[in-house]
């Protein structure tokens, strides 16, 4: 089978981009030919099709000036340079499934015209909540929102939740409006939602409820070996922003004396994350930044437990599947899809977004280490069983020859 993944960004960037490569990589060793479609950006390897790809933008931060940011809110809504430069794609890949990742923005759903030309089948896995939310992580100033699901998509102009902005706002509700009343993405015929929470949500947003598949991302836990002891320190691996909670970890770090934090991954609140932990639990946290898979999971393997303190609708983070696969327990906000992956008492703790909840729950592990391991070992066995690469590309090969 030749299959072409189509995503804006085609380097390892965060979650979505770890699954695109590991499914690709996955799916040429079981035989399929593979190839990418995404944005030009110069962190991107070296891709066959790369000459074919849109030009680089960069929204973070927005660009400055009335004429930039007009090009980029023309893209955001039609892509035409994506809409060519698939079509080329398609016509010297000819692939028979085209797999869908993060297209909005920088691709935006102009690719989905020369696919459907062509008649070539579609997939899409839904990595966030976009197709619900115009910003993406259900909030709003930094608190969970559901406004838009299932209300007016125009509620972000009156919230200005996008970063307090009422032009960054606006441009995201017209971009979600304008593609829910074109029918953007209709003809895709088939969404995989990585959680249970996902689909319920798209549910209750009327997207396409009848085509939405639940599919959660896969570890290959046969190559790590697990722990065969209880670890000591703390954990937390992904993203440094404020959606992600951290600040609210190391308040529950300071209220833990002895206890040491590894924080492992960069962005845009790491200085100020810095000076909190000098002033709560000083000499207590480590920042490793970004580090390469294999020194990730030797740090996993080494802790007793994992902290995931997201203040927003997690749909299913790889980093909790990561640290099951390590033999590792996971203390985690009870939001999004997160109650559903560590079964609150079974593979790790599921609590509320605040200080005194999390120290609580780190406390109890850390204090009976035997716990801590067996939650860990529960861990291992449940991604063994349910999250394996094998079963995970089967399902995939039946949605696949569902739409084809």
């Amino acid at each position: 089978m030749r299959i072409l993944h189509v995503n804006k960004f085609l380097y390892r960037r965060g979650g979505a981009e770890a699954y695109l490569f590991d499914l690709a990589e996955m799916q040429e060793r079981a035989g399929h030919e593979v190839t990418f479609f995404g944005m030009a950006h110069p962190q991107n390897p070296s891709l066959p099709y790369a000459a074919h790809f849109p030009s680089q933008i960069d929204l973070e931060p927005p660009p400055r000036g009335i004429a930039a940011r007009t090009r980029v809110a023309g893209r955001m809504l039609y892509s035409s340079a994506s809409r060519s430069g698939m079509r080329r794609v398609i016509r010297e890949f000819s692939p028979d499934i085209v797999h869908l990742h993060n297209i909005y923005h920088q691709l935006s759903p102009s690719v989905l015209g020369p696919i459907a030309e062509a008649g070539v089948p579609a997939v899409m896995t839904l990595h966030d909540y976009k197709l619900a939310c115009p910003s993406y992580l259900l909030l709003d100033h930094g608190h969970v929102c559901d406004a838009c699901v299932g209300g007016s998509l125009l509620s972000p102009v009156r919230r200005r939740c996008k970063d307090g902005s009422l032009a960054a706002s606006t441009l995201l509700a017209v971009e979600s409006v304008t593609h829910r009343a074109t029918g953007a993405y209709a003809s895709i015929p088939a969404f995989i939602c990585p959680s249970r929470f996902c689909a319920d949500v798209m549910t209750r947003a009327g997207v396409f409820p009848d085509r939405l598949s639940v599919v959660g991302n896969f570890i290959d836990s046969a190559s790590v070996k697990p722990a065969d002891q209880p670890g000591r320190d703390l954990i937390y691996v992904g993203r440094l922003s404020h959606e992600k909670g951290v600040d609210t970890l190391l308040d529950a770090v300071g209220r833990l004396p002895g206890t040491v934090l590894h924080v492992l991954g960069t962005g845009p609140t790491l200085a100020a994350l810095q000076r909190q932990a000098d002033a709560v639990a000083p000499g207590r946290v480590r920042f490793h930044g970004h580090l390469p898979k294999p020194a990730v999971l030797d740090l996993l393997i080494r802790s007793a437990v994992a902290v995931l303190p997201s203040r927003c609708h997690e749909n299913q983070p790889i980093a909790v599947l990561e640290a099951f696969a390590c033999g590792v327990p996971v203390v985690a906000t009870a939001l999004g899809g997160l109650p559903e992956l560590v079964g609150d008492g079974e593979r790790g703790t599921v609590v509320p977004n605040r200080p005194d909840a999390f120290a609580d729950a780190l406390e109890a592990l850390l204090s009976d280490p035997d716990m801590a391991f067996a939650m860990g070992r529960r861990a291992r066995a449940y991604v063994e069983s349910e999250h394996a690469p094998d079963e995970h590309l089967r399902r995939l090969e039946d949605i696949y020859s569902a739409v084809s």
